[in-house]
């Protein structure tokens, strides 16, 4: 028998520990940020995680399939490679906006942050960020062969720009609390998008 009620809690700690974290850091971020935010005493959060760095990889994977989901929701229904492509930028532009994570995207702020001091988180960071790179070189390729990007586009090349330029715009968009970074990636991205798709 599933128990709901476990369930629940966990996915409340989850979605409110992911939050803390992205915005305050993994490191400064405590178990008492935790029963704050979520009313839960330290052994109701206990019952479903072994220590904080279970709740920390746990945290940071969901907000990993949150982004997945928002990359999904605004593709939806869009078919070419171009539209697919700027409809990934404008979930960026959201991020920025911080609409989605207060914090910024989580992917860059867990390896800023973990660099070497928190290997594991690292890694998941490394996976995440191979996964978002994978989703923009396999749009590209299937552009090229549907004959909507330009024959010899190389698609690791546009994957690098793309995600390179957003992930740079956010972090300056971040630090000087100005969208105006995010604005000028985008009229940048759009012309280099035009100039790749056919």
């Amino acid at each position: 028998m599933v128990n709901r009620k476990g369930e629940q809690t966990k996915a409340l700690i989850l979605e409110k520990a992911s939050k803390i974290f992205n915005s305050k850091g993994y490191r400064a971020s405590s178990i008492s940020d935790i029963m704050h935010e979520t009313g839960l005493r330290k052994g109701g959060i206990y019952n479903h995680f072994e220590n904080k760095e279970e709740i920390m990889l746990s945290a940071f994977s969901f907000s990993i399939d949150m982004m997945r989901h928002l990359f999904s929701e605004a593709m939806a229904g869009k078919q070419e490679c171009l539209e697919r492509l700027l409809s990934i930028v404008s979930v960026f532009e959201e991020i920025a906006e911080k609409k989605l994570f207060p914090g910024g995207c989580p992917i860059m702020n867990a390896a800023i942050e973990a660099d070497d001091a928190d290997p594991l988180l690292q890694e998941k960071a490394r996976e995440a960020m191979d996964s978002l790179l994978g989703m923009v070189r396999n749009l590209v390729q299937e552009g090229i062969k549907k004959g909507e990007v330009k024959q010899g586009v190389d698609p690791e090349f546009v994957a690098t720009v793309f995600i390179s330029t957003l992930e740079g715009a956010l972090a300056l968009s971040k630090l000087y609390e100005n969208q105006e970074y995010m604005k000028r990636a985008v009229h940048h991205l759009r012309s280099f998008l035009n100039q790749t798709c056919s």
